[in-house]
């Protein structure tokens, strides 16, 4: 393999890493260059826009929750036809769960199992010569990840960036762009993180004006320069991908279904399964010849009205889930049970199928890493099975229902936090999102 690569990491969230992987990613392109992007840890929307400005589709690469073999298979298969090979980091560097270094879901881990360069993003809105020391400090942390460079976002003026940047180069650390301040160039947000890339009408435009702007103000070349060979074991395999519910997977697919790993789906067709793609919001039912039907998660919370008057699908999947498994996961366990109340206290009848209720009006997050135990066989694997995953939703739960549980529920310390989710005859679900099996 031929790829060089390198992660774009910040300090903090909210630094720009997203703003300035995107404009990285458009002006390779635009330069000629076969750029493939990953992302690191649980994220469903931000693979979305790299996927977009690259070209290529992108993957979720995360090491608490893949055991290194699925790691190094999948960024392989990421990077094999590449010239460059770009991971966009979560949070801060070095934030992750708990745990034993290399498995803690955190930038730094992929840095070091891969040996990849890092490249800095430092938001230097409300400071100058200051950030020198932040910069010292990543770049010593830990002597397993190299800082590359660092890209300024934010910039004032080009004062300011003399000053930022003189004090930087002081302790031999390059600075390889400095992004001005540009509110056109922020991607609108809402709960669960960006807009998705598919409800955007000008992102061909967006990453226009984002190409412009990396080749004005980012040493491209340089960036280029600093990327490295990945370190990847040669035997590496996918043996812990989640295996297939079924032959012909009915795969819920549209803007209120949309959450669904690029691996999980590869794993699937890989095991020679065929994904039936139906749209409950178009009201669809579930295929009639498939043999599974897979609700995953997404943003039914913005959709309930519609659901709920789609009486061609909740009336085609209750009468597949007399015969067939139906998984639903997130938002498409919401959707299984009996109601679901959007932000402004509506209450929206839902299919049915499971016992709870569901309600956006007192709003919690519940975010984390998750492991969960199946109590018994169902389209997650067999009982016993032990995966790995997250929650990351803001719904809580106004009726628990009388349901069988799913499964026993850990945190990322292997704390049990309780049963989960829901069984009710042929139909499971649960807020937990499956990223592989635990190893």
């Amino acid at each position: 393999m031929s790829a060089r690569g390198l992660i774009i990491a910040a300090p903090q969230s909210g630094a720009g890493k997203t703003t300035v992987m995107l404009a990285l990613l458009a002006a390779l392109k635009q330069r000629g260059h076969h750029v493939r992007a990953a992302k690191t840890g649980p994220d469903y929307i931000d693979p979305a826009f790299h996927g977009a400005a690259s070209g290529a589709p992108s993957v979720n690469l995360d090491s608490w929750a893949m055991p290194p073999g699925l790691l190094d298979a999948l960024a392989t298969q990421a990077a094999s036809d590449a010239d460059i090979f770009v991971i966009e980091g979560v949070m801060g560097l070095f934030d992750g769960a708990p745990g034993i270094a290399g498995r803690r879901g955190a930038s730094a881990d992929l840095a070091a199992h891969f040996g990849l360069p890092v490249v800095l993003v430092i938001d230097v809105a409300r400071q100058a010569q200051s950030a020198a020391a932040l910069v010292r400090g990543f770049a010593t942390h830990d002597p397993a990840v190299r800082i590359a460079g660092v890209i300024l976002n934010r910039v004032a003026s080009e004062r300011h960036r003399a000053l930022v940047g003189d004090a930087i180069a002081v302790i031999g650390v390059p600075v390889l762009g400095a992004a001005p301040r540009d509110a056109t160039l922020a991607l609108p947000e809402r709960h669960l993180g960006l807009v998705q890339a598919g409800e955007h009408g000008d992102l061909k435009e967006l990453f226009t004006r984002l190409a412009a702007m990396a080749e004005r103000h980012f040493d491209l070349d340089s960036i280029m320069a600093c990327a490295a060979p990945l370190g990847i074991e040669p035997a590496a395999s996918a043996h812990a991908d989640l295996l297939p519910p079924g032959q012909r997977i009915a795969l819920a697919s549209d803007r209120a279904f949309s959450f669904v790993y690029p691996h999980v789906i590869a794993a699937w067709r890989g095991a020679g399964a065929e994904i039936l793609p139906f749209s409950p919001l178009a009201n669809e039912a579930p295929p009639e010849h498939a043999d599974c039907s897979w609700l995953p998660g997404g943003y039914p919370e913005l959709h309930a009205g519609t659901l709920a008057a789609a009486r061609n699908f909740a009336e085609g999947l209750g009468r597949f889930a007399q015969t067939r498994p139906v998984h639903g996961e997130c938002g498409g366990y919401m959707v299984l049970g009996q109601s679901l109340q959007d932000a402004d206290g509506r209450v929206h009848a839902m299919t049915g199928l499971l016992g709870h209720s569901t309600s956006f009006a007192k709003r919690r997050l519940h975010l984390g890493y998750r492991s969960a135990r199946l109590l018994s066989d169902c389209a997650l694997g067999r009982a016993g099975t032990m995966l790995r995953g997250h929650e990351f939703h803001y719904a809580t739960i106004e009726n628990v229902g009388d349901d069988d549980c799913l499964a026993e529920i850990f945190d990322a310390e292997d704390r049990a936090l309780g049963n989960g989710g829901g069984r009710r005859g042929y139909v499971t679900g649960s807020f937990f999102h499956a990223i592989a099996q635990a190893g």
